[in-house]
This record gives C-alpha cells, structure tokens and sequence, in this order.
C-alpha cells in the first residue's frame, strides 16, 4: 500500500523541485541578461509559472496519475504522434534538467577543493563523477533518494532564508544597492526574454501531478499544493536577486558567473559564508540531480507503456528502467559539450513548448476538469509568447542553444513518427 501524502509532503516535493539546483544554476545567467532588473526577470518567469500552475491544478484533480504531465498530454491529444512527440520532448527535458545540475555542481565543486589547478578541467570531473554517483545510488536504493531528498529540501531552505535575512540587513550600507534601480534595468523585450531564459529554474512544480494519486484530500490539497509553492519560490528567488544584485557590482557578477550566489555571501560572512552556500549549492544539485534521475526514469517507463516509445524502455537493467542508464550516458554527454546558456535555452524552450501544451489541454477539457476556460487560454498565450521572445533574443546571443532546442524537438518528433510507424 502507497504512503499518503499530506499538505507539507506536496507542497515540499513542489518547492524542492523547484530549488533544486536551477537557482544555483542560473542566477549568474539572469544578471548577465537583465541587469539590474534581474528581480522583475524572476517574476515575470513565476507569473507564466503560476499561471500554468492553474491548468495543472484541475487536471491534477481530475486525472490523477502517477504519470502526471505524460498522462495530460494524453487525454488531451489522445495516443498519437504528436502526443508521443510532446512526451518525448518532456522526457529529453529531464535530460537537459540533469545536465544544468550537473553543470552548476561542477562550477560549485572547485570552490571547496581543487583536483588541478584547472578550474575547467576540475568542471568535468566534478560533473561527470556527480552524474556517475547519482546514477550509482539509483541503482542502489530508491528509499536512499526519498533519505537525500527530505534532507535535503530542509538544509537548503534553512541556509537560502539565512542567505536572505543576512543579505537584506547588510543592503543599507552596500554602496551596490544603486544597481537595482530602474537606469539598471535592460529594455522590458530583453527583461522578459532573461525571464525566460532562466524559466527552468521554476519547471520542478509538475512533480506535484506525479505525487497526487497518494495526496490526502485531494480536492483542498492539489491546488494549496501548487499555488502555495509556486508563490513561495516566485518571493524566494525575487529576494535572493534583490541580495545578489544588491550585494555585488555586476562587474563581479559576471567573474562569478556560475557560481554567483556563493560570491554574493562573501561582502556579508566573508570566506565562512562563501563556503556555506557552496555546500548548499552543492547539497541542492545533488539531491535534483537525485530525483531527476528517478523522476526522468519513471517518465521513459510511463511513454513506453502508453506505445509512444519502443517497449525495450519497458525492460529493465538491474531491477530498474533502462531509461535511467540512458539517461545518465546522455547528460554525461551534454554536460561535458554544451555551455550553460545553451543547456539553460534547450530547457526552458522544452518546458515552454510543454507547458503551452498543457495549458491548451486545459482549455480543451474546461468543461470536463470544471474550470474557467480563460486562465488555460491566457497560459498558452503566455507560453507560446514567451518561447517566441525567448528564441529571438537567443538568436541574437546564442544560436547555438537555438539551433540545439530545435534539433531535440525534430529528434522527439521523428522518433515518435518512426515507432508509429
């Protein structure tokens, strides 16, 4: 019998999916792209998120399954190719997920202990042997992951909310605070184009769709679940932008890059406060690391069973999905290739194009899921919106995450197209 899960336990899986190692990953990403308007950047990226949080909350209620957004993309577009492509593309989105972790805890790694006097080549062993751990653990024991996890969610919270209060009280006298105003910000085209770019940061909310079968008293818990988190992720990351960039000249910033938020403790705690959030961001993309693996796993399985992948991802490789071995060759590949933009790019464009998906299920079977018919066609506009502005101003900047997002959407859908068949 399936433990159930009570308001904290689906409100927690929701908040760890979403600070997992995204902010750790892309906060250095969004100052380089919004300036000091780095703070609106985020909200603008949690408002296309709680929005689509809408849709996922009456499908959540009336189609509970452990397959989540697979088994939504589903029942809106019925089993075919284009519903298998989407699926697949969701699936191939947990790989770029788990190459952002591993890429954010191999930038945080060489911090605390260097292997060579290479900080590049410290980069590729700290995120492939990451990888190969994870990978080893799920092998293992799935009860060591839910272990990881719970521990996890608590120590990141604990040292993030420190992070903030420390951060918000030494702001008066940083002479940095002047970045944050309005003649800092970037154009509002570029604000929601950063906003976008770093929309991964925010995508951990679907988890909830997988856990609601076993969530005590549905009908209240589904939607405090969803909103609940996503608001307090949306204030989370808002705050620690307003500290970072408060905190920080950007000149610094951009140094700092990929491991910004660690940098941006050291004007409050000095070196202590650079390593404690070192192994905050490491404990964090650990753990999403962790879960991803699990999680992407568990969706490969899911789009076999339902024919929109071959059936050999329904066999198994030492009691578990094939798909997890796969998984870890694939972001061991991109990892060790791609920079963080282009992983960045390729994320939030697959998760756009799949929320956008999801919010139009949700105007299709208004009728059906009993809600309003305009929040799910305002989150689709959003979505689609949001991924053309995103694609412009990366093919300005970075065409190469552009031309990478575009060839693993082809590859989902001629896949799909081939087994169909």
């Amino acid at each position: 019998m399936n433990k159930k899960i009570g308001l904290k336990e689906a409100i927690s899986i929701g908040i760890g999916g979403m600070v997992g190692g995204g902010i750790f990953a892309v906060l250095g990403l969004a100052v380089s792209l919004a300036q000091g308007g780095t703070p609106v950047a985020f909200l603008l990226a949690g408002t296309v998120a709680l929005i689509t949080s809408y849709s996922y909350v009456n499908l959540s209620k009336t189609y509970p399954n452990r397959g989540g957004t697979v088994k939504f993309i589903n029942q809106g577009f019925g089993i075919s190719v284009f519903s298998g492509g989407v699926n697949n593309l969701l699936w191939v989105s947990y790989i770029i997920m788990l190459s952002l972790y591993a890429s954010a805890f191999g930038s945080y790694a060489p911090n605390l202990f260097e292997i060579t006097a290479n900080k590049n080549i410290d980069f590729h062993i700290y995120a492939s042997a990451i990888i190969i751990i994870a990978t080893a653990i799920n092998y293992y024991s799935i009860a060591v992951i839910g272990k990881i996890e719970s521990y996890a969610v608590i120590i990141k919270l604990i040292i993030l909310i420190g992070f903030i209060g420390i951060g918000i009280y030494g702001l008066n006298e940083n002479p940095n605070i002047a970045q944050l105003a309005i003649t800092h910000w970037e154009s509002p085209a570029k604000l929601f184009a950063g906003g976008m770019v770093i929309f991964v940061a925010y995508e951990g909310f679907e988890l909830i769709a997988n856990a609601a079968p076993d969530i005590i008293k549905p009908e209240k818990n589904i939607s405090r679940a969803y909103y609940f988190s996503v608001i307090f992720v949306i204030l989370l990351y808002i705050i620690i932008a307003i500290v970072t960039v408060g905190s920080l000249p950007f000149e610094k910033i951009a140094t700092a890059e990929d491991y910004v938020l660690a940098e941006a403790a050291k004007p409050m705690l000095g070196q202590i406060g650079f390593s404690i959030i070192t192994v905050a961001a490491l404990i964090s993309t650990f753990s999403a690391i962790n879960a991803s693996l699990l999680g992407g796993s568990r969706v490969s399985y899911e789009i076999a069973e339902d024919d929109e992948l071959s059936h050999h991802f329904l066999s198994k490789l030492w009691n578990q999905p094939i798909g997890l071995m796969i998984m870890a060759i694939a972001t061991l590949i991109l990892v060790n290739t791609l920079d963080l933009e282009s992983i960045s790019t390729a994320g939030s464009v697959g998760f756009l194009l799949i929320f956008s998906m999801v919010n139009l299920v949700g105007y299709k079977l208004s009728t059906a899921v009993k809600g309003n018919k305009i929040i799910p066609l305002v989150g689709f506009i959003l979505c689609v919106f949001a991924l053309i502005t995103l694609i412009q101003q990366q093919l300005i900047s970075n065409i190469l995450g552009v031309i990478i997002s575009s060839v693993l959407i082809a590859f989902c859908f001629t896949v799909e197209w081939i087994h169909k068949r």
